[in-house]
């Protein structure tokens, strides 16, 4: 369940977060893209995280490598503007899922920090 809730809110928030990246880093204006990425940064994250988060560090690495790779891809971006608006996106979606789990909707183990 924990990772049903995480996808959707990383769904959500990363569409935003990418959105608000995108704008700030790139001057794009385009939300159908944004949505379209966080929806496959919520895959890669998810996706990945089952299969490499629980690497120590490397893991970590790993999938903001791939994420970031992804928004090169997905915007006219080199790879220092990919890694600002993948930070952007990354930062926006744990804020929420801290706030999240401040409410008890989610644990902070979702954003990494053991119970």
């Amino acid at each position: 369940m924990v990772f049903v809730t995480t996808f959707v809110v990383s769904l959500v928030t990363g569409g935003l977060g990418v959105y608000l990246g995108a704008r700030l880093v790139l001057g794009s204006d385009d939300r159908i893209n944004a949505v379209v990425t966080g929806l496959l940064g919520a895959v890669v994250l998810v996706g990945g995280g089952l299969l490499f988060g629980w690497v120590p560090v490397l893991g970590q690495l790993l999938l903001f490598f791939v994420y970031v790779a992804m928004i090169r891809h997905r915007y006219p971006a080199d790879w220092v503007d990919a890694a600002k608006v993948s930070g952007i996106a990354w930062f926006t979606v744990v804020v929420v899922l801290a706030l999240l789990a401040v409410v008890g909707v989610v644990t902070l183990e979702v954003v990494g920090i053991p119970a």
